[in-house]
């Protein structure tokens, strides 16, 4: 696999970032990956303005991994929040899911986060039915907290909820600071 080459989403990127990761959770293209909300949630996975507000925010990145011949292949959105990094809006084109792009992308930020900013934590917020996803996470280091925070039902910005079950529990990470010469 060739190298993947990462820059901030600009909002030229709009467009694209939101093809993207409305392919990877909603849809019937979404049922090619395995990160699909198809059967939880309809509707948009991000709204623009929505977007556009985290490519501007000062400590916000919208981080792209782009590779030659196949242009956008996967994205994310990470932001300083006192002492943690906010991770979310992961997202990997879904024929490519299962190549290494979402760990690539994953190491990125934490590198980011860790190294740009200073941060020793990278927080995120997942819907518990997810166990795969959260499996994922897991195996890269990450923990249940145990917390867990009501779904935004009624704000159509984060898709139409198809049950009446959904919440959201925070994983954690503690980012390691490299030690300096």
């Amino acid at each position: 696999m060739d190298s993947i080459a990462f820059r901030a989403a600009t909002e030229a990127d709009i467009p694209a970032v939101i093809k993207l990761v409305t392919s990877a959770y909603r849809g019937p293209e979404s049922r090619q990956g395995w990160t699909t909300e198809a059967d939880i949630l309809d509707g948009p996975r991000i709204h623009p303005d929505i977007l556009a507000a985290d490519i501007s925010r000062p400590r916000s990145m919208v981080l792209l991994g782009e590779r030659d011949g196949d242009g956008l292949l996967a994205c994310a959105h990470i932001a300083a929040e006192d002492d943690a990094c906010y991770f979310g809006m992961f997202a990997v084109r879904p024929a490519q899911q299962g190549g290494g792009a979402g760990k690539a992308i994953l190491a990125e930020a934490e590198r980011i986060a860790r190294e740009q900013w200073g941060l020793g934590c990278m927080r995120m917020a997942v819907i518990d039915l997810r166990e795969s996803l959260i499996a994922f996470y897991l195996r890269r280091g990450y923990a249940r907290t145990g917390i867990h925070r009501p779904f935004p039902y009624g704000d159509e910005r984060f898709g139409i909820p198809l049950r009446a079950d959904l919440r959201l529990e925070l994983l954690e990470k503690t980012l390691h600071m490299e030690p300096t010469a």
